[in-house]
């Protein structure tokens, strides 16, 4: 057997890091734009649209409950420990002994889920369907497809925890893409069958399940080549397995607030024709930067963090949380900028065709303006958690987490009656802020987040670039509205937002670098694991 994970560690860059995770989930989230276009234009935004999404996002959230929130926070940083104590060998008993409970509880538990799901579609999924009978008698079927997506996609999110802890991140990153790429091949086919809505979400739901598979074969293979063959054990609850589960459930909690928030927002939206497509819509949006930086960080982040600890190296943990705060913020804010103040022409070049009407694209819009204001509390939520999970302390952020979906909850309830959808999007985005604020709140208490002047002096400079570069898109969004018009042609609407966009991304680069929010040799320098404070 082969042991990659015992040969002397790379002195590597977390900027290289970041961008192989970060280059993986573009590829998926631009794939997942073509997709969410090509549903827009056959589905718009109404009830099989509504159906889908809904179907689609309940095994979204316990796939990242059981699998990404507790296995990339929990499992990660005991199989890197494990690495480090008993080398690969010790490491795959491990998960062969996590493997063996994993998937019998998950097998347990998608079987008394398809048993029960017209109950669950009632009271859990989407309980505005039941006065609604073509709403209700679709989402129960399509539920009951795609729910077994969650036995593929939890076996497979640890299989990529086993591969981020064991530093190769291409497979794991990739691996979502081919969602996407089945995805966009179903609607393909539909269209060329001339298939009706209905035809269309089955044909979905089919496929959602066939790339649970897909992906689940291309993470085993990448673990196996990587020297690791997992072999299945009887189900046993070995210390090591109690100790994952001690771990595991706060862990859950707390990785998978987002999914939590927006399951709630579901639950909430059903209530209203086309509210679920119009939060889907939206959010598919905000996910590019969201997934690009945010999920490449804490992914990257937490198996460095937990080696740096794991060694006494406190000085070299406490430079990866300020390094990767900083590589997020620099990068976030100019995006959160422009979802303010360009969502409008973004969600009409994306998807006004076919059924999606201007009125959708308003809708749409406002919603996603609102997540703009979110997204670097999503994002900095992403790089202040692995501070607690790799120091094996769940419960904390599991706390939060439950706070900040009291918030949420209460929020939404109070603003949908009269706002609608983006009363839920005003809800998600305060539960993240108070989320952030607690996190950080909690770091510095500790002592567990080293005082950094050069990032305290930065980072309101970061705030200042972005802020000119939204005043100038202001301004640009007004002298191109002819070229952005709904009458315009696409191909000049594309035109004008790409050029925009361009020339947005110019303006915020060159004044970060004019006034001293970024420089790019502090940056090269900083991001080097090990590296001295810049």
């Amino acid at each position: 057997m082969s042991a990659p994970a015992e040969a002397a560690p790379q002195r590597s860059n977390l900027l290289q890091k970041f961008a192989t995770v970060g280059a993986g989930t573009l590829m998926s989230r631009l794939l997942g734009f073509v997709r969410e276009m090509m549903m827009a234009a056959f589905l718009g935004t109404g009830p099989v649209a509504d159906v889908f999404y809904a179907a689609f996002q309940f095994p979204n959230p316990f796939r990242r409950l059981f699998a990404e929130g507790a296995f990339n926070t929990a499992f990660v940083p005991l199989f890197a420990k494990e690495i480090e104590a008993n080398g690969v060998d010790g490491a795959r008993r491990f998960s062969e002994e996590v493997f063996g409970v994993l998937f019998t509880v998950l097998l347990a538990l998608t079987i008394v889920m398809e048993f029960a799901m017209p109950v669950l579609v009632a009271t859990v999924i989407a309980p505005g369907f039941v006065d609604e009978p073509g709403k209700f008698e679709l989402a129960v079927p399509l539920a009951t497809i795609m729910f077994p997506y969650l036995i593929c996609m939890s076996l497979a999110a640890m299989m990529s925890g086993m591969l981020n802890a064991l530093r190769r991140y291409f497979a794991a990153a990739v691996a979502p893409v081919f969602l996407n790429i089945i995805l966009i091949a179903v609607l393909l086919w539909a269209w060329r069958q001339g298939l009706g809505a209905v035809g269309i979400g089955y044909g979905l739901a089919w496929g959602v399940l066939a790339a649970g598979l897909v992906q689940l074969a291309i993470v085993w293979f990448a673990v196996r080549h990587a020297g690791v063959r997992i072999g299945f054990r009887r189900p046993r609850l070995t210390p090591n397995v109690r100790r994952l589960l001690w771990l595991a459930l706060p862990a859950a909690v707390a990785g998978g607030i987002t999914q939590i928030n927006t399951l709630v927002g579901t639950v909430i939206a059903s209530a209203e024709a086309s509210a679920i497509s119009s939060l889907s819509l939206a959010d598919r949006v905000y996910q590019l930067p969201l997934g690009v930086i945010g999920i490449a960080v804490a992914i990257v982040l937490l198996p460095e963090l937990a080696r740096a600890l794991k060694a006494g190296n406190d000085r070299e943990a406490s430079n990866l949380q300020n390094r990767s705060v900083e590589f997020s913020l620099f990068m976030t804010l100019p995006a959160a900028a422009a979802l303010l103040v360009m969502s409008e022409p973004i969600v009409r070049v994306l998807y006004e065709r076919g059924a999606f009407s201007q009125d959708d694209t308003a809708m749409v819009g406002s919603i996603l303006a609102i997540f703009g204001l979110g997204l670097p509390a999503f994002v900095l939520i992403k790089a202040f958690t692995p501070g607690f999970f790799a120091r094996e302390d769940t419960r904390t952020p599991m706390i939060f987490a439950a706070i900040s979906v009291a918030i949420n909850i209460a929020i939404a309830l109070t603003l949908f009656p009269s706002m609608g959808a983006p009363g839920i999007a005003i809800a998600s985005v305060v539960a993240g802020w108070a989320n952030a604020v607690l996190l950080f709140a909690t770091l510095l208490r500790r002592r567990q987040w080293g005082r950094d002047v050069p990032l305290l002096t930065r980072i309101p400079r970061l705030v200042v670039a972005a802020a000119l570069m939204a005043l100038f898109v202001h301004f640009a969004v007004g002298w191109l509205s002819g070229w952005l018009a709904p009458a315009s042609p696409l191909r000049h609407q594309a035109v004008a937002l790409g050029g925009l966009i361009g020339a947005a991304m110019l303006v915020y680069f060159a004044v970060a670098f004019a006034i001293g929010g970024a420089d790019l040799g502090m940056l090269r320098r900083n991001l080097r694991r090990g590296g001295k404070r810049g």
